[in-house]
């Protein structure tokens, strides 16, 4: 009778302990999760990726990668983690490399392989995307130089083989993000301020940026000074979107329209035609 009492009283711990495991979010066998807060998407609709971690380790960001139906890498970001162990990060659906419909996978990697989670969630198809209108004054393009008129830095280039439509910051990714017109395979070789984006370590010295065209990771070369980055990427023609992804972006720099050649030398040119008013002897 008392052997069985013991086994009864040893088969209720038991389930006590298993009801009061920590629940953690699902986290008690993984070392982290992740999810979407829809499960499918239209056109330009925030995506918001949250996830949890079960341990912290001090320095580390979680890389959240998301990548399209055929495999082509669509946005990676790294997010920092707060102190409740848990991580969020949103994108807009749509854009030059989220065009197809179909299942788009969420990945969630903290530090190493074995700590990853995935998670899905469907798009519709990408609509017309209309350009963001830029207000008067805003920036000064030349056919070498995008700068911007509040005085956050500049951006030098010079393009062949096509044209130089935009350049625009993408925060949450640390990347910017270069529209293109390649009308035949040529190259492009952007002079980027320290100011305006980098890519470092966490002890300060240069890391690596990341460069993908069209969702493709690419090679380029670099030459670096103590203020600006250089980088020369090759394309091929009929490439639309190049993404350079760092550490940090400047989020003042703004969505800039680089204006093609016959619109700088009419700027030139009325310039010139002001500045020759200016001089006429008035009678």
């Amino acid at each position: 009778m008392k052997s069985h009492l013991t086994v009864f009283a040893l088969s209720a711990i038991l389930i006590v302990s298993i009801g009061m495991a920590p629940a953690f979010g699902q986290l008690t066998n993984d070392s982290i999760v992740v999810t979407t807060d829809k499960t499918s998407y239209a056109a330009g609709e925030t995506i918001v990726i949250t996830g949890e971690v079960r341990d912290l380790y001090s320095g580390t960001p979680v890389s959240v990668i998301v990548k399209a139906p055929n495999g082509n890498l669509v946005s990676i970001a790294q997010v920092e983690i707060g102190a409740d162990k848990k991580f969020s990060t949103e994108m807009t659906a749509g854009g030059a490399l989220m065009k197809s419909e179909g299942a788009y996978t969420v990945t969630a990697q903290y530090g190493t392989a074995n700590r990853s989670a995935e998670t899905t969630f469907e798009f519709g198809g990408d609509a017309v995307v209309t350009p963001p209108v830029q207000e008067e004054d805003d920036s000064l393009v030349s056919d070498t130089m995008v700068s911007m008129g509040d005085g956050n830095g500049s951006i030098g280039y010079e393009i062949t083989g096509g044209q130089l439509l935009s350049i625009t910051p993408d925060v949450d990714a640390n990347s910017l993000i270069v529209g293109i017109d390649a009308t035949s395979d040529g190259s492009l070789t952007l002079t980027i301020p320290r100011s305006v984006a980098d890519a470092l370590l966490e002890t300060g010295e240069d890391d690596e940026f990341f460069v993908l065209i069209d969702g493709e990771e690419v090679d380029f070369s670099e030459d670096a000074s103590s203020t600006d980055r250089t980088l020369t990427i090759a394309f091929q023609a009929g490439a639309e979107e190049i993404e350079i992804i760092g550490t940090f972006v400047v989020p003042e720099f703004g969505t800039i329209a680089a204006m093609i050649l016959a619109v700088a030398i009419v700027s030139i040119i009325a310039v010139s035609a002001k500045s020759r008013l200016s001089i006429m002897p008035r009678y």
